[in-house]
């Protein structure tokens, strides 16, 4: 940050310097915590909510959406910034002395890839900030305890890290067959009591606990009908992508971790993104064995594995190259992250693991899309472009990884005809190819690409 940016002449306010210095002292705190976790991993954090201080709550404010829903307070962003610090101070208040209270959670149900609903809870605007600032002190702690296979929601890391280092291993860890598996409703299905016995281990400041209790407890509201909530943590909601984490961390990173090393014969690696994990294995005796004793491990603790999202699939150099030479087709392709894992070879004969864009995943985006388009049909077609260009970077943002380019180009192609249509249907007389072909000659789509850190990320996979 460029000192007095924000001034003229150079010379920085009174409260830029304090902001910013409050910046470095919150940095400081929360890197003594994390020294502190790391240094012992047995340590129990006692005091930690004096580090939610009314910078604390404002930074959590500031990271929320502009748009983002209302909760059952029916309070928005643009409303609760009108007088913000008296009444972050007030919130601050009431959480240090005990009088916070969580709100219930608004159920809204959204659909999934696959079509089937899927709840998302949305929290009340106070308690998002709260939440947000209470998982900040939080990640600090468990950032020294969460394992290297472990990337959702996680500082520095993102989902192109995860499919990048799942790819790594199928191309360098001797990978033969890889279990696709799915935990069935794990948001939903997550037990209070063992979350917050697994919070305890770290986290001895009852204050905290009895936060994350209110908020677990707080029950959901749904057409105006209140619920009690015996299990789960809504998706939606600030803190629970966070304790999603450390339920998962104790269930399965650590019990993973553990079983390779008494009892795999071969290499086992594992990439767990959220409650989003493939394995991949170089014997199918570890992956069927691992599997039993997986089941059984995640049924201790009311989860289970979706029997029909969960497959063993060969998968790999090896049965790529054994149905090669046998004339049959490639091994069967499973899904990560949105992106489909084939086999295939590059120009010169080599094996290469590839990636593209998920059908299920393309196809309810261009509904999306299409739907959207109708919507904005009568605005005007600069707007419409600025819209249009602002989804296909997106998607190239997140699709655009080496091999993907067919796909992004068939993405490209198809939204190019909705909005042909769209712009169709604006009168009666229709619109011709040439006079559209005009109009994206002013106004074109963005071109089908990699961006850069996408290829720069992956360019040691070859």
């Amino acid at each position: 940050m460029v000192e007095g940016s924000g001034q003229l002449g150079g010379i920085p306010s009174e409260r830029s310097q304090v902001r910013t210095q409050s910046r470095v002292a919150w940095r400081n705190r929360l890197a003594r915590v994390n020294k502190a976790a790391r240094r012992d991993r047995k340590t129990e954090f006692t005091s930690l909510l004096h580090h939610v201080t009314p910078e604390a709550l404002e930074r959590s404010f500031r990271r929320l959406r502009r748009q983002a829903a209302a909760g059952v307070d029916g309070v928005t962003v643009s409303e609760y910034e009108q007088d913000l610090e008296t009444k972050l101070e007030a919130l601050h208040s009431r959480v240090h002395r005990g009088r916070y209270r969580a709100c219930p959670v608004r159920r809204v149900w959204i659909p999934k890839a696959d079509g089937e609903p899927r709840p998302l809870g949305v929290p009340s605007l106070e308690d998002k900030i709260v939440q947000g600032a209470v998982a900040e002190v939080l990640s600090a702690v468990y950032e020294a305890d969460f394992l290297g296979f472990s990337y959702g929601f996680r500082p520095g890391r993102s989902p192109h890290k995860a499919l990048k280092a799942f790819h790594t291993a199928v191309m360098s860890q001797n990978v033969n067959w890889v279990l696709d598996a799915d935990i069935r409703s794990f948001f939903d299905s997550v037990d209070h009591e063992w979350l917050l016995r697994m919070l305890s281990h770290r986290i001895a400041d009852p204050r905290i606990l009895r936060l994350i209790r209110g908020w677990l407890k707080a029950g959901v509201v749904e057409e105006k009908e209140w619920t009690e909530t015996e299990r789960g943590t809504p998706q939606g909601a600030g803190i629970s992508p966070l304790l999603g984490n450390v339920f998962l961390h104790y269930v399965l990173d650590l019990w993973v971790h553990q079983w390779r090393k008494r009892h795999a014969r071969g290499r086992v690696s594992i990439v767990r993104f959220a409650d989003d994990f493939v394995m991949g294995f170089q014997y199918r005796d570890d992956a069927e064995s691992l599997r039993v004793d997986l089941e059984k491990r995640l049924r201790e603790f009311s989860l289970e594995l979706h029997p029909q999202k969960t497959r063993l699939i060969e998968f790999g150099r090896l049965p790529a190259l054994r149905l090669k030479r046998l004339g049959q087709r490639r091994p069967s392709t499973f899904a990560f992250l949105g992106f489909t894992y084939y086999c295939g070879w590059t120009r010169d004969g080599r094996f290469i693991c590839k990636q593209r864009t998920q059908s299920k995943r393309l196809s309810r985006k261009l509904r999306e899309v299409k739907a959207e388009a109708r919507r904005r049909m009568h605005r005007p077609v600069a707007e419409q472009h600025r819209w249009l260009t602002s989804v296909l970077r997106g998607h190239y943002r997140y699709y655009g990884l080496p091999g993907n380019s067919k796909a992004l180009a068939a993405f490209r192609n198809q939204v190019s005809q909705i909005w042909y249509r769209s712009l169709r249907r604006r009168s009666q007389r229709g619109l011709l190819w040439p006079a559209y072909n005009e109009i994206l000659r002013r106004l074109p789509l963005l071109p089908a690409r990699l961006p850069s850190v996408q290829r720069n990320l992956f360019a040691s996979l070859g």
